[in-house]
C-alpha cells in the first residue's frame, strides 16, 4: 500500500501545482549535474570537464560530506571547496538526503535551510538558486517551498524541456549506466539543438565500473562532444535558467 501511496504522490507532484515557464534560449543548451557528490563525481568527472572547458552542478547534502551513500565514498569538505573554486555551480540537494514525500513542507524547509547554512558556511556566504529532488521524488506539497528558495527545481522524469516547462520539476535524463543504454544520445541532442530545449543529464558516481547509477567518464566525454557538434550551450543549471527564460 505505502508503495502505491507513494506512485500516487509522485504523479500529484508530477501533474499538480505547476509553474510554467517559458523555455526560449537563443539556441539549445545542455546542462551537465551531479547528485550527492560521490568522491568520484568530482576527481574522475572534474579532468573531463576542464579538458572540455565545461562548468557543472553539483548537488550537494551536508549530511553527507565525509561519509558514505550507495557504499561509496562521498566528498569531503576540500573536494566542495576545489569544484566551487574551479566555477562549477553548487546546488541544494537536503541536508539529509531525503525524499520530499517523507517530509512536511516545515520539515523540508528546514533541511534546505540547514542545507544552505551548512555550505555557506565553508563557500564563504555562497547561496544556492537550484535545486534536484534526492531520488527525483516530488511530493506535490514540496512545490511551494521550493518555488520559495530557487530559481528552479530539477526531477528525474526523462526528456527535454522545450517550449514550455514547470520550472519546479524541470525534466532531464540520466547519465547512469542502467539508463543509458535505453538514451539515443544522438536524437536527444539532435532534439534539443531543433527545438532550442534545454537539456539537463545527472549523474553520480563516476568509473569504469560505475554502480547502477553512475557513469563512465566516456560517457561524459560523448555526450560533451555530441553537444558540442550540435553546437548547444553548455552550461551550469542556473545559468541555463537564465539563458532559457531570458
Amino acid at each position: 500500500m505505502n508503495a502505491f501511496i507513494d506512485k500516487m504522490r509522485r504523479r500529484a507532484g508530477r501533474y499538480l501545482d505547476v509553474r510554467p515557464m517559458a523555455v526560449q534560449p537563443a539556441r539549445g543548451v545542455l546542462s551537465l549535474s551531479f547528485d550527492d557528490i560521490p568522491v568520484s563525481a568530482w576527481t574522475e568527472a572534474g579532468p573531463i570537464l576542464v579538458e572540455h572547458g565545461v562548468l557543472a552542478t553539483y548537488y550537494v547534502c551536508g549530511g553527507l560530506a565525509g561519509g558514505r551513500n550507495m557504499d561509496l565514498p562521498q566528498f569531503e569538505v576540500e573536494h566542495l571547496q576545489d569544484l566551487y573554486e574551479a566555477g562549477h555551480e553548487v546546488g541544494c540537494h537536503t541536508y539529509e538526503h531525503v525524499s520530499t514525500l517523507r517530509l512536511s513542507p516545515a520539515e523540508l524547509d528546514a533541511s534546505l535551510a540547514r542545507n544552505a547554512a551548512w555550505v555557506a558556511e565553508r563557500l564563504d556566504g555562497y547561496e544556492m538558486q537550484t535545486f534536484a529532488y534526492p531520488f527525483g521524488d516530488c511530493a506535490r506539497t514540496a512545490k511551494p517551498v521550493i518555488d520559495s528558495r530557487f530559481l528552479c527545481g530539477r526531477g528525474v522524469r526523462d526528456g527535454v524541456n522545450a517550449g514550455s516547462a514547470d520550472r519546479n520539476l524541470l525534466q532531464a535524463v540520466g547519465l547512469e549506466s542502467r539508463r543509458l543504454p535505453g538514451y539515443d544520445l544522438e536524437k536527444l541532442v539532435e532534439e534539443t539543438a531543433a527545438s532550442k530545449g534545454w537539456l539537463i543529464a545527472y549523474g553520480h558516481d563516476v568509473s569504469d565500473a560505475p554502480t547502477p547509477y553512475g557513469c563512465r567518464p566516456e560517457d561524459i566525454d560523448r555526450l560533451i562532444r555530441l553537444a558540442k557538434a550540435a553546437d548547444l550551450d553548455i552550461q551550469p543549471v542556473a545559468a541555463a535558467w537564465r539563458l532559457a527564460t531570458s
